[in-house]
């Protein structure tokens, strides 16, 4: 039976808008297509300007836009945050065993759903509160604030419903994944591509993308070497091998595993293997941990705003202190310093080593606590996959068919991996940041991570299309 407190939510959940999944299976052509439509609509609103704010709007930490697919002073303010962290936190309760829930009844799920749907409504409008109320969007009045606040609120359920069709079978993969890639594609296109002309420190003019940059170079000239790296933040040829590297070593990094035996204990003929791969967790730390700055970073910075001429300036500047730079709010002091990744590259890391290493450790190191953390919640440890084994008929040749058996086995692999991928996905991070990678180290670990999967279920899909009765074999 269900938990009180999903059970508590049940009558609001009733009134809350839903996606009814498709009444028969839907063809491969058609699931793309309704993909499709759902990008569409999302690209559509990050170009739509909030009705009533005429560009009076403050920039946030940008890596934290990356990984919620936010785009500033438009209708995707709020991106996916409030659906993310939702999800997050019920996530951690559900695994923490704080709240019942389980997962493999389907009317646990379905109530499980139906509160994460509430909790991002509560989320969004309680962020599109504290940006109105905070001054975010600077002087507002009454009828201003409600008219914003209503755009914010609609349009996380747009988001939220364009994420529930995908995942309830009209589409491919889930609206979150679709959303962090394509933001991280445009911000890579735009960084090779751009042509807007852009002024250098000591007054030349170049183009923002690298790539329109290096062709204009050569046409009038000038020296490359001008545009290795780059002293203002924008894009170079660094970050441009930066960002191939990354990609590359992430794609490598995915091949490499344990692969244990495993065989049927009531089919014989039946063998295969259960792989651990290194990077075990996949980037959920590096998620976890991006998504913690980001929001130190976004909340230090409003109370800030509203609060540095109080008695509470002196408490709030442990959190943040900020200085305005070109209309900007900058971190100059304060935890939020520390946590705040280079905007301008290499050259501002080997300005200020000392501040970028402490990021560097910190980075990792919440990495690598995120992925212990996640090894228990996400039911990843070694006596969870034991019992799934075991349950599933599973065994390892040559040892007892018992979840003690399998577990002690898996625990001198998992464990192990679990850390070493944290430390791995942390550095790689820290590294295509220091770098300069354009869409952020951690955006272009989610990207490639997404594209793979989608690779994986786009395969699935027509292998079962070619040949239906493997379609129970691939989880169809």
């Amino acid at each position: 039976m269900p938990g009180r407190f999903l059970r508590a939510m049940e009558p609001v959940m009733r009134i809350i808008p839903e996606v009814r999944a498709p009444e028969k299976r839907i063809g491969f052509n058609e699931r793309l297509f309704w993909t499709g439509i759902a990008l569409i609509i999302y690209l559509v609103m990050s170009e739509v300007p909030l009705y009533g704010l005429a560009g009076r709007t403050q920039e946030t930490a940008f890596s934290i836009r990356i990984i919620f697919a936010s785009t500033k002073g438009t209708l995707m303010e709020l991106g996916i945050g409030p659906i993310v962290t939702a999800g997050l936190i019920l996530q951690m309760l559900a695994g923490s065993e704080l709240i019942k829930v389980d997962f493999s009844n389907p009317e646990d799920r379905s109530l499980f759903t139906g509160a994460s749907k509430i909790f991002s409504l509560i989320f969004t409008g309680f962020q599109a509160s504290a940006y109105l109320v905070w001054g975010f969007y600077g002087a507002l009045n009454a009828i201003q604030a409600v008219v914003v606040f209503a755009q914010l609120l609609a349009v996380g359920l747009i988001v939220m419903l364009l994420d529930e069709m995908i995942q309830k079978g009209w589409g491919i993969g889930s609206g979150i994944s679709l959303f962090i890639l394509a933001g991280v594609a445009q911000r890579i296109m735009l960084s090779c591509f751009s042509y807007i002309p852009v002024g250098e420190t000591g007054g030349t003019v170049r183009s923002y993308g690298i790539i329109s940059a290096l062709i204009q170079t050569l046409i009038s000239g000038g020296q490359i070497s001008t545009l290795l790296m780059s002293p203002s933040g924008y894009p170079s040829i660094i970050g441009l091998f930066t960002t191939i590297g990354v990609f590359l070593f992430v794609i490598y990094a995915q091949g490499i595993r344990v692969e244990l035996p495993i065989s049927h204990a009531q089919f014989r003929g039946f063998r295969g293997k259960y792989p651990i791969n290194l990077l075990y967790i996949s980037n959920i730390p590096v998620i976890f941990a991006s998504t913690l700055f980001g929001n130190i970073i976004l909340w230090s910075q409003l109370l800030w705003n509203n609060y540095k001429d109080t008695s509470w300036a002196s408490w709030i500047s442990y959190l943040g202190q900020f200085t305005t730079e070109n209309g900007r709010l900058v971190p100059s002091g304060g935890l939020a310093y520390y946590v705040t990744s280079p905007s301008r590259g290499f050259l501002e890391v080997m300005e200020n080593p000392v501040r970028y290493l402490i990021y560097a450790a910190i980075l990792i190191a919440f990495c690598v606590v995120f992925s212990a953390v996640w090894l228990e919640v996400g039911g990843l440890d070694p006596r969870t996959v034991a019992k799934q084994l075991v349950s599933s008929g599973m065994q390892i040749p040559g040892f007892r068919r018992s979840e003690r058996a399998i577990e002690v086995i898996l625990r001198r692999y998992i464990p192990v991996v679990a850390v070493l991928g944290g430390i791995i996905v942390g550095l790689l991070a820290a590294i295509a940041d220091f770098f300069g990678a354009f869409g952020t180290g951690t955006g272009i670990l989610l990207s490639v991570s997404i594209v793979y999967q989608y690779y994986q279920q786009m395969m699935q899909e027509r292998i079962a299309e070619m040949y239906p009765r493997l379609r129970e074999f691939l989880g169809g």
